[in-house]
Order: C-alpha cells, then sequence, then structure tokens
C-alpha cells in the first residue's frame, strides 16, 4: 500500500518520517524542495503536485500549518480533491477548524472516497518516536480502516466519534497546553525574581502537584535556554483562535481565552510570528532585565515515554 504525505514541516515530517521507518511505501509533497529532497534520499518518491500524488497512492496524508494550506491542496490549482476515487482515504492530520473538516468531509464522501480527521497532539519531538498522541474522527468502519497506519505513527490513538469531533477536542487540548505555558513563564520569572535555584524550582514542580507535560517539555527548553520547542507564536495563535471562535460560536463566555489570545497577538507584535511560542516567557523577563535559565539541562528535550513497542487504542467511554 502506498502513501501519500503532504506537508513535511516541523510536525510532518516527523510523523513521515516514521511511516518510512517502519518500512512503508510513502510519496510526499512539499512547497519546501530541500524537505522533499531529504525525504528522497531516504527512499521516498516524489510527487510534482499535490494532484499527481494522490493519482498514485492508496492514502493521502495532510500534516499543514493552517485550513487554508489543508484547503489548499485540496482544491486549488492541482489540488488532489478532483481526482480522489472510491476506496481511497484521505487522511487529515492538520489541526484545523471542524467548520472545513464537516465542508471537505462531504466533498470527499461525494467521490466514494474516505475521509479521517487525524490531528495528534505531543510536539515534535513524540512525533519523532513514534509516541505521539491521535484523535481520530470519522464513522467507525473508517477508523478500524485507517487504525494499522495510526499505529505505525503513535502510542495512543483515540476515535473520538464523528467528524468535527476530534478537530474540536484538539483545539481545546492546544489550548490547555498554552494556559500551562503562560502559567509557566509567570511561576518561574517569579521564582528567578525571588532569587530561588532554577533547577531546584523546576523539580519542585515536576515532583508536585503543579506538574504537567508541558512543564517537563517546555520548562525544560526554557531553562536551557535554547527556547526551541518547533512550534512558533504563529501557529499558536492559529490554535487558540479556533478554540476561542468554537466558544463564541457556542455562547460560551470564556474569560481566560481571550486574555491568553490577547497575550500571544501582543508578543507577535513585539517578537515576530516565527519566534518560538517558549519565549511568551520574554514578556515576563524583559521589564525585570532578568534571564530565566537553569544549569545543566540538556539541549534536548527528554522524552518521558519510554521507548517500548507497542500502542494503546484508547477507549471512548
Amino acid at each position: 500500500m502506498r502513501i501519500g504525505f503532504i506537508g513535511l514541516g516541523n510536525v510532518g515530517g516527523k510523523l513521515a518520517g516514521s511511516l518510512l521507518r517502519n518500512g512503508h511505501d510513502v510519496v510526499v509533497r512539499d512547497l519546501n524542495p530541500d524537505l522533499v529532497a531529504e525525504f528522497v534520499a531516504r527512499g521516498a518518491s516524489a510527487a510534482e503536485t499535490p494532484r499527481a500524488l494522490a493519482q498514485a497512492v492508496e492514502i493521502v496524508i495532510t500534516c499543514l500549518p493552517s485550513p487554508a494550506a489543508s484547503a489548499a491542496v485540496a482544491e486549488g490549482t492541482d489540488g488532489f480533491l478532483p481526482v480522489l476515487r472510491p476506496g481511497q482515504v484521505w487522511m487529515e492530520m492538520s489541526t484545523t477548524d471542524y467548520a472545513e473538516v464537516l465542508r471537505l468531509g462531504a466533498a470527499v464522501e461525494a467521490t466514494g472516497a474516505l475521509f479521517m480527521e487525524c490531528p495528534v497532539s505531543g510536539g515534535c519531538h513524540r512525533a519523532e518516536t513514534g509516541n505521539i498522541s491521535i484523535f481520530a474522527g470519522g464513522p467507525r468502519e473508517g477508523f478500524d480502516r485507517v487504525l494499522p497506519v495510526l499505529t505505525t505513527l503513535g502510542r495512543r490513538v483515540l476515535h473520538t466519534g464523528p467528524l468535527g469531533t476530534a478537530s474540536r477536542l484538539k483545539v481545546m487540548t492546544n489550548y490547555l497546553c498554552t494556559v500551562h505555558l503562560v502559567a509557566l513563564a509567570e511561576a518561574l520569572t517569579t521564582c528567578k525574581a525571588a532569587g530561588l535555584d532554577m533547577n531546584t524550582t523546576y523539580e519542585a514542580i515536576r515532583i508536585s502537584s503543579g506538574n504537567s507535560f508541558v512543564h517537563e517539555t517546555e520548562s525544560q527548553v526554557i531553562l536551557n535556554g535554547s527556547r526551541d520547542i518547533n512550534f512558533t507564536m504563529d501557529l499558536v495563535s492559529k490554535d487558540i483562535g479556533l478554540f476561542d471562535d468554537l466558544a463564541q460560536a457556542h455562547g460560551v463566555p470564556l474569560e481566560m481565552s481571550p486574555l491568553i489570545v490577547r497575550l500571544f497577538n501582543e508578543a507577535r507584535a513585539r517578537y515576530g510570528d516565527r519566534e518560538f511560542s517558549p519565549n511568551i516567557i520574554r514578556r515576563y523577563e524583559e521589564p525585570l532585565g532578568l534571564k530565566v535559565l537553569g544549569s545543566g539541562f540538556p539541549d534536548q528535550m527528554v522524552d518521558d515515554e519510554p521507548e517500548e513497542p507497542g500502542y494503546e487504542v484508547v477507549p471512548r467511554r
């Protein structure tokens, strides 16, 4: 079975790499020719257009930075939607808008192909090691059909229900992640200003009720000085904006979400769209003239997941 992968960026490149590493026949497409060349050198084939890719594979996977990008590769010039055929599958692994999921899902269904939304959660380092979590929205029979591919890519796979459920749950989790990041930025800066040892502060959080996945990953890159999480402020703003739109559409009177949206919009204006997201801490460091750093933190994040084979299909309760 040939699998086509469109979007070889921070997350998509890691997912496509897992497919290659596990022996799949992979055809790739990306706007960056250097990324395509890297995958061809690793054994993949390249397609000139999204349409050519879809014509050559049984499964099309997209992992792209925005709903507009996904729509463009499906419906734009040389888009693949017109050539989808009965029995073919499109797995949308981007973080996207659920209304777009429903719209594109209907268009795919009209071709006789299967559409599944399969956004991922856990960061680039877990995508690279095959430990990422995956939400899968779509019909149960569709989920069963794509499950062998999903378990190649991730350790925890949850069937969330019909189309639109996975995308909504994904933006909710990204919102929570962002709230944790901002809270950690404030906590770490306060402890630094108070003269506390940052290594001890990190451990105190890690072993306490204040711990989180975000602390064990993003606090590391803050304290080691790299601030490199392979996720940028423009992508954070997109994700938390989608969650805020979801809440507004259902009349939920949120208070924290608009604040977080404003903080990242201001940070993008001050530091740039492509600034790494953990550098939201600069908002708190700079007025105090200090840098929040620890000592002895690894240059790369240490994954807390064991390197053992296997996967978990999470039951939907």
